[in-house]
């Protein structure tokens, strides 16, 4: 029974770990884009590949690179609070 439920937690976590890969690719592929698009419109200033640089130092700090680690928060509580109420509720 150990056995099993340890092999579906690390599925869990192979699924939840691919997941956040994509997931933050895409996200940092979107921003990147955005960032381009806006220099393109002439609202950036000095040199492209800096501009765009500094761009996505900004956003390795920002909220939303921080919200995709939700991946593996929210199933995890998910899961906790299912198990508690199961058994003890």
């Amino acid at each position: 029974m150990m056995v099993q439920v340890l092999r579906l937690a690390l599925f869990g976590l192979v699924g939840m770990t691919v997941l956040y890969v994509l997931i933050s690719v895409y996200s940092r592929s979107v921003r990147r884009e955005k960032l381009e698009k806006q220099w393109d419109e002439g609202d950036g200033t000095g040199e492209r590949e800096a501009f765009i640089r500094e761009g996505m130092e900004a956003y390795r700090h920002s909220l939303r690179r921080k919200l995709i680690w939700g991946v593996y928060v929210v199933p995890v509580v998910a899961v906790s609070i299912l198990i508690y109420v199961l058994n003890f509720g």
